[in-house]
């Protein structure tokens, strides 16, 4: 499923996370890493030293591509001068690239790092899935990954996040979890015993029964499936903290980043928030 993986780096703490992250999925799916470093345009252009700057992304791409060779899997590094994001994804475009792994600093959503408000936009964009992946603080890794999450609505978007959640579980032989959290908290009324709730409760079991039986046709070993109730982000990370999960595989319907679904804005605060490396599929046009 994954033959060529994009790594972009700026040479941060948080880029270098998701180093390990690229290089273990390179070696279980015997793909080729192309490390990635871009020169900024909207500053390089005015910069007294632009050639130094330059050399510089250079060598953080090379010191990248040396992190990841380490590992025995094949890599090339490569450096563009463009505005971040658009550099990433013409990049990803023309190397006909699987899945784009980043680091992000998560949280607020405000930092103007390289990987930190670029990585959302990567993630809204991007027409392949991006791994987002926070700097843990001990330096402890979630790979190799023993169980997986997706997260489900029903919605054609979180269909299009089965695919690869069954095929990552199935190649790293772990669990697959399908979460489906019934948002009470938009409906502003206890609907607990009402008609309402049934419906959406019948809605979320259809949704998580339809990830089982993909599952189950692509012979993964082990699945679970669970209904919550409350706020749907809040949902999916205690869900994640509780199980101990490794991976959270979810859709996104990208571009705007205004969407109010549970597989839109949801996404971007899970992304931010959640302990364990995010990978977001974007629903096809």
């Amino acid at each position: 499923m994954f033959d060529d993986i994009l790594l972009p780096t700026d040479g941060s703490e948080c880029a270098q996370a998701a180093v390990g992250y690229a290089a273990d999925l390179a070696t279980r799916y015997d793909a080729r890493v192309h490390a990635l470093c871009v020169a900024d345009s909207r500053t390089l252009e005015n910069a007294p030293h632009h050639d130094q700057i330059r050399e510089e992304r250079a060598e953080v791409a090379e010191r990248t591509c040396n992190d990841v060779s380490v590992s025995g899997v094949p890599v090339e590094h490569a450096v563009r001068t463009d505005v971040p994001h658009r550099a990433i994804l013409d990049y990803a475009t023309e190397q006909d690239v699987d899945l784009v792994v980043m680091g992000t600093h998560g949280r607020t959503g405000v930092e103007r790092y390289l990987l930190g408000s670029v990585t959302e936009k990567v993630v809204r964009l991007s027409e392949v899935p991006v791994l987002t992946v926070k700097a843990a603080e001990d330096g402890a890794v979630t790979y190799p990954y023993t169980d997986v999450l997706v997260p489900t609505d029903g919605s054609e978007g979180a269909e299009t996040a089965i695919g690869p959640a069954v095929d990552v579980a199935n190649t790293y032989d772990a669990r697959l979890h399908a979460l489906s959290v019934v948002d009470t908290m938009a409906i502003g009324v206890d609907v607990r015993s009402g008609a309402m709730l049934d419906a959406l409760e019948d809605s979320a079991q259809s949704a998580v029964e339809s990830v089982e039986e993909r599952a189950t046709e692509a012979s993964v070993s082990a699945v679970e499936t669970a209904i919550e109730h409350g706020s749907p982000y809040r949902g999916i990370r205690s869900y994640v903290e509780e199980r101990d999960i490794d991976l959270v595989v979810m859709g996104t319907h990208g571009r705007s980043g205004i969407e109010r679904y549970l597989l839109g804005s949801v996404t971007e605060k899970t992304v931010r928030t959640s302990p364990a490396p995010v990978m977001t599929v974007r629903q096809p046009e």
